[in-house]
């Protein structure tokens, strides 16, 4: 594998090899003061940005459509995860994604970017991915400058905030790195540069990171992000930048091609994602169905529409498509209540012939889990004939059916309006 098609590592190629980011991970584990991730927004080119979010089934798919449309003309190289949130605070959607491209795809380069907060316990899966680049966005090696870019950080089960929070997120990059280094893994450090709170402190970062066996630091000017904490710090210009980086050069190799990608980025560095592209990331964001999982799912009273909340459904009914027409296949039964998670477990396994799960509501808990298990949720209103077949042909189904009505007054009521037996 010729590592030196890297274009993020190695600038002679970016003009001629692309990269294809997958944006499969939805959730982060800490809160920048410099971020603000809206993910449907075409006109925005920076980092926490994507139009769709992928599950690890439509990423291959939608890698698939967008290396035969671009193979010619660009081809890609290298297969990337970054974000929009932190591939580790998704990490079974990131590693289950990373385990599908290395099989269908074991000769292209596999790299994620994180915050490093919960790499090291997954480091061991990496390896055996041959995930050859890892990009950790180090922005502070002092706690008391990290407490002021950080709002929050998420470990385990408990919140950290100020110079605590900092210096548990420096405790698990610094980890995070040794582990890398000691498994022959590339270590890229992203320092996001901001004025009057870190831009003095980029060379100790430097400093600090080479001594763990980082290869190469990326210093780059914080973007202006309306809505974000500092989105009234200006960002600096590459002449402010040059001195920075120069300095910080005394103790690591730099990068200053970076063009703060977003999350769904294809092809060629700096370039924008053409409508096309657009496109086909779009249509791979619509569960369809597949040979493994031809049937779809729908919690309904009586098989006529969609009405039934997931979590008060007894039974689900089970529909297909036989010969061009919408048939129902079989009903079957859901699990009991009062088992947590485990329920939703059972559920996604009793159901895994299905490609996604038509309710009129659910849970955000059971949404979660069952997504987690390549069984994603649909919600809407409206009569089988019109939703199913219109999932079913691969289609997605209206906005209008879409439309949360507000639920019924009754006392202890969870209905959504549509009519008693809830």
């Amino acid at each position: 594998m010729d590592f030196g098609n890297h274009p993020c590592f190695n600038s002679e190629v970016r003009h001629s090899t692309g990269r294809i980011h997958l944006p499969v991970a939805a959730k982060c584990n800490i809160q920048c003061n410099f971020c603000n991730r809206k993910y449907d927004c075409v006109n925005e080119n920076r980092p926490g940005v994507t139009s769709a979010i992928l599950s690890p089934f439509q990423a291959l798919d939608y890698l698939g459509m967008v290396m035969e449309k671009m193979e010619e003309k660009t081809p890609i190289a290298v297969i990337g995860i970054a974000g929009p949130g932190d591939p580790f605070a998704n990490a079974e959607e990131t590693l289950a994604t990373m385990e599908l491209v290395h099989e269908k795809y074991p000769e292209k380069i596999l790299c994620l970017a994180t915050n490093g907060l919960g790499l090291a316990e997954y480091s061991g899966r990496l390896v055996n991915l041959n995930i050859s680049h890892v990009t950790i966005t180090v922005n502070a090696v002092d706690p008391e400058i990290g407490a002021k870019i950080y709002s929050w950080v998420r470990f385990g089960p408990k919140v950290y905030r100020g110079i605590e929070g900092a210096k548990v997120l420096l405790e698990r990059q610094t980890e995070a790195i040794k582990v890398l280094k000691s498994l022959g893994i590339i270590v890229k450090i992203n320092t996001v540069i901001i004025p009057g709170v870190n831009d003095t402190h980029a060379a100790k970062i430097a400093e600090y990171c080479a001594n763990l066996g980082a290869d190469i630091q990326n210093c780059i000017p914080m973007m202006h992000v309306e809505g974000s904490a500092f989105e009234n710090i200006p960002s600096l210009n590459p002449g402010d930048m040059l001195p920075i980086r120069n300095e910080a050069f005394k103790y690591i190799k730099q990068m200053s091609h970076c063009a703060r990608c977003r999350a769904d980025a294809a092809g060629l560095i700096g370039d924008q994602n053409s409508g096309e592209l657009d496109r086909l990331l779009a249509e791979a964001s619509i569960p369809k169905p597949t040979s493994k999982r031809p049937y779809l799912a729908i919690a309904s009273m009586e098989g006529l529409f969609v009405n039934r909340h997931l979590g008060e459904a007894t039974q689900l009914w089970v529909f297909g498509i036989e010969k061009g027409k919408l048939v129902l296949c079989e009903q079957r039964s859901t699990p009991e209540p009062g088992s947590g998670n485990t329920r939703w477990e059972t559920l996604a396994n009793t159901f895994s012939d299905c490609f996604a799960l038509l309710a009129a509501n659910c849970g955000a808990t059971p949404k979660k889990v069952l997504e987690s298990l390549s069984l994603p949720v649909i919600t809407g209103e409206g009569l089988i004939t019109d939703l199913a077949a219109s999932l079913l042909g691969g289609r997605g189904i209206p906005r209008v059916f879409t439309a949360q009505r507000k639920p019924g007054n009754g006392q202890g009521c969870t209905g959504s309006g549509m009519g008693c037996g809830a």
